[in-house]
């Protein structure tokens, strides 16, 4: 599966409703999570507002700030007490001052628009990019593989056509 490109470019008119949902998702996710998230969050959001026409220039910042965490938290697993960070998704809406059926509502919508699904290799966060499966998987002759058990001349070819992240070799762990 090829990688979405990222990006922050936002619309002029949509700019001031993008900036009031990214600054409450960061000052959450700095307090509750990661700049990893708070970065990816920031890329859903920006990917909203090139929806046309966008879905976020209606509603409050808030729920839609809650519903791209809550997005991105589900794709990558936030909830679940083994992860770090984690979060209860109760206190998530409690913390961000919006009702569980508004923000859970939110989330699928926006998980809706944007695609995603959990372990999905476009929303994934970085870090957890060597541990998602489905970032690996590719069909070759009509047989799912994991590019990391083919040649190395093979995964040159995938990362060439964007269908993986990287050559697993070359990863240097920091």
């Amino acid at each position: 599966m090829a990688q979405a490109k990222k990006s922050e470019n936002i619309p002029k008119p949509i700019q001031e409703k993008y900036q009031a949902i990214v600054d409450i998702t960061d000052s959450f996710t700095k307090e509750n999570m990661n700049e990893e998230y708070a970065q990816l969050i920031g890329y859903a959001v920006a990917a909203l507002c090139r929806k046309r026409p966008s879905p976020i220039e209606s509603g409050k910042a808030a729920t839609w700030a809650c519903g791209a965490t809550h997005a991105i938290g589900m794709v990558n697993f936030l909830f679940d007490k083994s992860q770090t960070p984690h979060i209860r998704s109760t206190d998530l809406y409690k913390k961000m001052g919006v009702g569980e059926s508004t923000g859970q509502a939110k989330s699928k919508l926006i998980r809706d628009l944007l695609g995603m699904d959990p372990l999905d290799p476009n929303w994934t966060l970085l870090s957890h990019l060597d541990s998602n499966p489905m970032v690996w998987m590719l069909n070759v002759n009509g047989m799912l593989v994991d590019v990391r058990h083919l040649t190395r001349d093979l995964q040159e070819i995938a990362f060439e056509k964007g269908l993986i992240p990287y050559i697993p070799a070359d990863r240097i762990d920091t």
